[in-house]
C-alpha cells in the first residue's frame, strides 16, 4: 500500500471518530468505546475490501457485511454516510425519538445495512446463512461479520462457528474486535477466551491475529484473494477500547458513558489535532 493510501485511510478514520463523537454526545447515547475500537476495521472494509456500490446498495453481486456488535452502530452509520450510501446530514437523526438511525444497527430505511443487529451472538449465525445461500446460488460474493469479543461468550456464536467449519464456507470471514473489555469488566475476568485462536482453529477455521488499528495490516490480511477457499477465515483483531482519545483508551467506563461537557471538548480537541 502507498503512503498516500495509508494517510487517506487514517484521515477517513479521524472523520468517522469525529462524526461518532458528535452523534453519541448529541443523543446522550453510549458505546463510544466499542465504536472507536472498530473504526479502522470498518474504514478498511468500506475503502478497499468490500465489493459494494454506494449508489446501488442492493446490487445482487455485492459482498455482504454483518455488524454483529450492533451496539457500535454509530461507527457503521458514520462510515456508510462518509462513503456516500446516504447523506451525512442524516447522522443528526442518530438515536433520537422517531428517527431511523436507531441506537443498535437497524436496516429499515438505512441503505447499506443488510440486517438489524444488537442482540449479541446472532450476527455470525446470520452470516453463515447468507454465505450458504450465496454458495447455493453460485455467487462469488463474500460475507463478512464483525463480532465483539464479549459476544464470544454466547453459545450461539460457537454453534454458528461449528457449522461454518463443517460446511467449509470458504467465502465467510469473521473479524473479532478483541479490545479485551466487555460491558461489565475485562474479558479475562468475566469469561476468559484464551487460547482464543486455537478455539477457532479447532472448529475448522483458518485464523490470523492482526493489529486492528494498523490499516496496512488490515487491508493486507482481509484482501487476500476472492477465490473459493476450503474453510472460513477468522481474523482476531487486537484493538483498544476507546482508541483515538487518550482518556477513553482501555477504560471500561466508556462502554456506557456518554461524552458531555468538558469531556466532549477534550475528546473533540484531540481528534481535531491529531491523526489517529
Amino acid at each position: 500500500m502507498t503512503t498516500e493510501t495509508s494517510d487517506t485511510l487514517r484521515e477517513f478514520c479521524r472523520h468517522v471518530r469525529l462524526r461518532t463523537l458528535e452523534m453519541v454526545s448529541r443523543a446522550k447515547s453510549s458505546h463510544i468505546g466499542s465504536t472507536f475500537s472498530s473504526v479502522e476495521i470498518l474504514a478498511c472494509l468500506y475503502n478497499g475490501i468490500l465489493n459494494v456500490r454506494p449508489d446501488h446498495p442492493t446490487w445482487g453481486e455485492r459482498d455482504r457485511f454483518i455488524m454483529s456488535k450492533g451496539h457500535a452502530c454509530a461507527g457503521l452509520y458514520a462510515t456508510l454516510a462518509l462513503r456516500g450510501f446516504f447523506p451525512v446530514s442524516r447522522l443528526d437523526e442518530f438515536c433520537v425519538d422517531g428517527a431511523t438511525l436507531a441506537g443498535h444497527v437497524t436496516h429499515k430505511g438505512v441503505p447499506g445495512v443488510e440486517v438489524s443487529t444488537g442482540a449479541l451472538g446472532h450476527g455470525l449465525a446470520i452470516a453463515v446463512g447468507m454465505a450458504t445461500g450465496l454458495r447455493r446460488q453460485d455467487k462469488v460474493a463474500r460475507v463478512f461479520a464483525l463480532l465483539s469479543d464479549g459476544e464470544c461468550d454466547e453459545g450461539s456464536t460457537w454453534e454458528a462457528a461449528l457449522l461454518a467449519g463443517a460446511w467449509g464456507l470458504g467465502r465467510l470471514t469473521a473479524i473479532i474486535d478483541y479490545n479485551k473489555i466487555q460491558s461489565l469488566g475485562r474479558v479475562d475476568e468475566v469469561i476468559p477466551l484464551e487460547p482464543f485462536a486455537d478455539k477457532w482453529r479447532s472448529f475448522g477455521w483458518t485464523v490470523e491475529e492482526i493489529d486492528g488499528h494498523d490499516v496496512d495490516e488490515i487491508l493486507t490480511a482481509l484482501g487476500t484473494g476472492r477465490r473459493a477457499e476450503a474453510s472460513p477465515a477468522c481474523f482476531i483483531a487486537h484493538t483498544v477500547k476507546g482508541k483515538g482519545v487518550s482518556f477513553m483508551e482501555d477504560d471500561l467506563l466508556w462502554h456506557y458513558r456518554s461524552p458531555q461537557g468538558e469531556e466532549y471538548d477534550r475528546a473533540l480537541q484531540e481528534l481535531q489535532d491529531n491523526l489517529v
